[in-house]
């Protein structure tokens, strides 16, 4: 029973991330992947390995350690809205996920993907390429594709910081109840009334 209670304790689903994950201009414990950890009280625990600016090359080059120093069982891959306000070409995004996502693999951890939207003013061509990029590749891994947590932010004024951006702190909470909700079922949360049976292993 202890050891089936340590593995459990184990189990890490970290965050591979940009500044909407990073927590931009506030503290990390401020960011929603830290409250996210502390609702669930770290089964699993959440490791927020986000960075802001990082573009997927850049999430992609400090990858290999970060599954080496903390061995994932998941890893939410929240990446590419610094390469598309770069204007970088989708191709060349769609490639890095790619590869992001095999290196995932390589590790026995289950990549899952957050689908990233720009801001129209980029040009509807290159925003729906873009935005393209993220189903493409959840149905060629046949790997969970989850909702851009900022689409419902966008709706509250309030919660966006003055850049028109990035969410400001008071948005986090509610950034952290709803991914909650998202990855839940795919991280193996235990729920309130969960029984003493095993959930399926990915």
């Amino acid at each position: 029973m202890l050891l089936l209670t340590r593995v459990a304790s184990a189990n890490t689903l970290m965050i591979l991330g940009d500044s909407l994950s990073a927590g931009y201009q506030m503290s990390a414990a401020a960011a929603w992947p830290a409250l996210l950890d502390k609702q669930w009280q770290q089964q699993p625990q959440v490791i927020n390995a986000s960075i802001s600016g990082n573009t997927a090359a850049q999430a992609l080059a400090r990858l290999p350690a970060l599954l080496k120093q903390h061995q994932p069982q998941w890893v939410l891959i929240e990446l590419g809205g610094n390469d598309g306000l770069l204007g970088f070409p989708p191709q060349n995004v769609e490639q890095d996920l790619r590869t992001i996502i095999n290196d995932v693999k390589a590790a026995n951890a289950q990549p899952l993907l957050m689908q990233i939207r720009l801001p129209p003013n980029y040009g509807r061509r290159y925003t729906e390429a873009f935005s393209g990029i993220y189903p493409k590749l959840a149905q060629e891994f046949n790997i969970p594709l989850l909702p851009f947590f900022m689409e419902q932010v966008y709706l509250k004024p309030q919660w966006m910081q003055r850049d028109g951006i990035h969410p400001n702190p008071d948005a986090q909470p509610f950034i952290a109840d709803l991914m909650a909700k998202t990855l839940a079922p795919l991280v193996q949360h235990p729920s309130p009334a969960h029984s003493g049976g095993q959930t399926g292993s990915q």
